[in-house]
């Protein structure tokens, strides 16, 4: 089963990756960072929804 974390953690990765890469392509350094960001939370998000699904499977 996939929990609301982990749905919204790969949601934001696949816009960070997005946003990161039209800031390349328009040259823009801000909007290629603000994309890179996004990935990282999205990663952190998924991650922390990973977390709850195992400990959930474990009780």
């Amino acid at each position: 089963m996939v929990n609301k974390d982990q749905v919204s953690g790969v949601a934001k990765q696949a816009k960070g990756a997005v946003t990161e890469a039209a800031g390349k392509l328009t040259g823009n350094k801000k909007t290629e960072l603000k994309g890179k960001a996004e990935k990282v939370e999205g990663k952190v998000q998924k991650a922390a929804g990973d977390v709850k699904e195992k400990v959930r499977k474990a009780h």
